[in-house]
């Protein structure tokens, strides 16, 4: 079983930029395809994780929140980095450094922000400079809500 987390950045941020920012070693870093828009690489050796850069237009995203209300954001251009993990690298590698990921692109960046875990939970926002974690239970779980302040 797979489990995919995506942090979603609205507006227009280069993605090579973004693509350099989830890299702590420059051998680590996504790199383009044959589209230009779309960055990838296989780390799950080193971090637990594939991740892929998609820039994109007209976005429509939801999710479940704390008390299970609905989350919709539609940010009219924006750029997916997905975490895409197996289920026997979660805890040990993928999410801890997946969270460690997003808080190092969130510090280099201002865009709105979001992450959400398999299309259905979200975990974090972050608008008008505001980051606000979301599923409280979930952050506990993991012992990760250090990793990313506000």
């Amino acid at each position: 079983m797979a489990v995919e987390f995506r942090l979603v950045l609205a507006g227009d941020p280069p993605v090579d930029e973004i693509a350099a920012l989830t890299a702590i070693d420059p051998r680590e870093e996504p790199q383009p395809t044959s589209d230009r828009r779309l960055f990838t690489a296989r780390l799950y050796d080193q971090r637990g994780y594939a991740i892929t850069l998609r820039s994109g237009t007209h976005g429509y995203y939801e999710a479940d929140t704390d008390g299970d209300s609905r989350w919709e954001w539609e940010p009219e251009t924006y750029v997916n980095v997905t975490f895409s993990m197996h289920a026997d690298d979660l805890v040990d590698k993928g999410i801890p450094n997946m969270v460690t990921t997003v808080a190092r692109v969130l510090a280099g960046r201002n865009e709105d922000a979001a992450l959400i875990q398999d299309g259905n939970y979200l975990l974090l926002t972050r608008t008008n400079g505001v980051i606000r974690t979301h599923r409280t239970s979930w952050w506990n779980h993991y012992h990760l809500e250090h990793l990313i302040t506000g």
